[in-house]
Parts: C-alpha cells; structure tokens; sequence
C-alpha cells in the first residue's frame, strides 16, 4: 500500500488490533524466543498486513491521539472523505424553451391526458433535446410555478398555483370589457420565437429496424435564430417594418441573454410603436425584458438609511426604531400598489394602451399560431436539404 494513500476507519481498526497483538507478544517475558522476534512490532504489523511502514505510524499516531482523549475501546478511526462529482442538474432554461414546457403540459390537457414527469421529460428530449433527467424536470416545474396536485380520481397532476390563477382572470375579463364596451382600437399581440439551424420535424414514419429515414443532427445543436414581430388582423396580420431578428449561439443562456435584454427590445418595441397608424391595444408576456420596472425601487442590497430616505419620498410613514426587515415589507407593499412597468408608460405616452398576459400563458396569443406555421415550415426546408445532401 501507497504511503499517502489514505484507507478506510474499518482498515485502520484492523491494523490497529494487529499491531496491539504483536506488542503484547513482544512484552511478553515468559517467551522470551517470541519476544526477540516482535521487537521491532510496527515493521512486523506492516508485513504481517501488507501496508507500508508509514501507514502503521500513521494509525498509530491516530490511535494515540485517541486514546489521550477516551478509553481504549472507543477508538474512532476516520475514513477518508469521499469526493462525490455530483451531476449538474440543468434546472434553469431560458424563456423560449420555458414556453416550449408551458404549451406541451397544456397540450396534454387539450387532449384528456395526464401530464406526469416521466412524459414532460420525453416531450423535452423531442422538442429541445433535454438531456436530463426526471428531477430536474421536476425543478423547472416548479420555477414554472406548477404544483403536483391530487385530483379527483384519486391521481395525481399538475396545477397551477392559486397566484397565478388571479392574474389569467384578470387578463380574461379585461379582454372580455373590450369587447362589449365596443372598443374599436386594433389588438397587437407581439412575441418571439426561436429557430436552430437544425430544426427538423420530432416525428417521422421508419420501419421497426430505423433502416429507412434520413439521420438528422440533433435539434438543440447549432446556431439559433432569435425572431421579435408584432401582428394584428386589423393591419393584414402583421405589422409593417416590426420585425426583428439576430442569432445566437444554441444552448448557450448566457449568450442569449447577453443579446436579447431590456435596451434591445425596448428600441425594437419603440420602433414598432411608431409604425402603428393608429392607438392600439398591445398584448405582450411578462418576459423579464418587457417587465422592467418605470422606476428603481430599493432592492434586497439596500442599506437602512436608503430604505428610509425613499420611503420619505413615497411619504411613507414608518418608526426610526423599525429594523430593515420591517422597512422592506413596507417597500414590497409600495410596489404592489404602485407597480409601473416602464414599456407600458411608453406606450401610453405614445396614445397605446399594454395589457400583459398571465404568466406563463402564451396559448392566449394568437401569433403563437403563426409561429408554429412558421417553424413547421423551416423543418420542412431543412429535411429537404438535409435529404438533398444525403
């Protein structure tokens, strides 16, 4: 045995009993023949158990160290540390492919089935070519604010927490005032999509030996294509000179975040403003780049006299003897009340009026539709060359 390899508390007891064994023989003067050949015991106990000379001084020096400390048949031997690589469990992605989740668990619905773990994970590695497992699944479900409910056949699947079911009804009844107030201002609903350069159709007809059909890369790899557009039936389903499109790399969250921000869409969301011919009602999501706030609020870094200072501002009465906690949830209740997203200001400015979809709830956007034709298309384009080059 090596001597810096560490062995394990079981090991260690062993040698330990051994070496005990040969010093007691060593001390033994009634065999004195026994005796001369244990005197040197540690070099005898590192033969006798296979290991190195250094290894016994080493849980020697271990046990005394113990037994300075308690009685003698309470050694504790230490085991090495074990150094487990865990896996990587790839829980956050990026919003597309979140809306990708959100429409394939609503599908099930569509469809009368039960949305369980096992089957959102086969419909990931279809569409997105997830490479997880199961429990990480389970966590983007969560982050997506879905919960594992029992339900009346005594199964069980996914609901939506009861903070979301407020915001759909809210959307719902506003839409609904719209149209029986007779308003006549054109809906533009505007999202984004993405395209990989390997974007193919999920399903094909093969034979049961996979001998027929063309093998295409997988669908997550390679460059990505962002694309932002505005349409409304009022203006010939899209709105003129409102497209918007870059690349990225494909799998890469941070490169797509580094592009698609808050500074880019608000230009692009100016500009599009400015092509409409008259005030519209405009329906976006609650993307982190359309949600930024109108004004800066203290954030969970703030310091005290900070906090305090806007809360003056805000004439927001509050105790000098209030700790910061205290002052934060009267700063949470602030923004609760006066929550004013800063695109939504712009647009009134500019004679048009937002209305932002519940969270998570892009079935409600009717473009979604025009992208899926879109994309079905690009798969069809892709097979083709792909085939041609076969």
């Amino acid at each position: 045995m090596a001597f810096n390899q560490d062995i394990h508390s079981l090991t260690k007891k062993v040698i330990f009993h051994v070496y005990n064994y040969f010093k007691t023989i060593a001390t033994d003067k009634s065999k004195p023949e026994l005796s001369d050949f244990f005197q040197q015991t540690r070099e005898v106990t590192a033969k006798a158990c296979g290991v190195s000379l250094a290894c016994v001084k080493k849980v020697c020096s271990e046990a005394k160290k113990e037994l300075e400390g308690g009685p003698s048949n309470k050694i504790a031997f230490k085991s090495p540390r074990k150094n487990y690589k865990r896996v990587k469990i790839m829980s956050s992605l990026d919003d597309f492919d979140n809306e990708v989740i959100r429409r394939t668990i609503h599908s099930f619905y569509d469809k009368g089935g039960f949305p369980t773990t096992a089957k959102i994970l086969v419909a990931m590695q279809e569409k997105i070519n997830y490479p997880d497992s199961k429990t990480s699944v389970k966590r983007i479900l969560h982050n997506l604010n879905f919960k594992y409910r029992k339900c009346n056949d005594g199964r069980r699947f996914l609901m939506e927490r009861n903070d979301i079911v407020p915001c759909r009804v809210k959307f719902l009844r506003k839409m609904y005032e719209l149209r029986q107030n007779n308003d006549t201002r054109p809906v533009v609903y505007l999202d984004e999509t993405w395209v990989n350069q390997n974007h193919t159709q999920g399903y094909i007809w093969q034979n049961s030996e996979n001998t027929e059909g063309v093998p295409f890369p997988p669908i997550g790899k390679g460059a990505r294509l962002i694309v932002c557009h505005a349409g409304s039936p009022s203006f010939g389903l899209i709105v003129n000179n409102s497209k918007l499109v870059f690349r990225c790399k494909s799998g890469s969250t941070e490169e797509y975040h580094s592009q698609m921000n808050a500074d880019i869409f608000e230009n692009w969301f100016v500009e599009m403003l400015t092509n409409l011919e008259e005030p519209c009602v405009v329906v976006m999501d609650n993307a982190s780049y359309h949600s930024a706030l109108a004004e800066d609020y203290p954030t969970a870094n703030t310091r005290k006299a900070e906090v305090q200072k806007w809360l003056e501002k805000k004439r927001i009465p509050y105790s000098p003897v209030e700790t910061l906690c205290e002052l934060r949830e009267k700063v949470k209740m602030a923004i609760l009340k006066e929550k004013k997203y800063k695109l939504d200001e712009v647009a009134l400015q500019m004679g048009h009026k937002v209305v932002r979809l519940p969270p998570y709830h892009c079935q409600y956007n009717p473009i979604e539709l025009i992208w899926a034709q879109v994309k079905g298309e690009v798969a069809k384009k892709i097979q083709h060359l792909q085939n041609g080059r076969c």
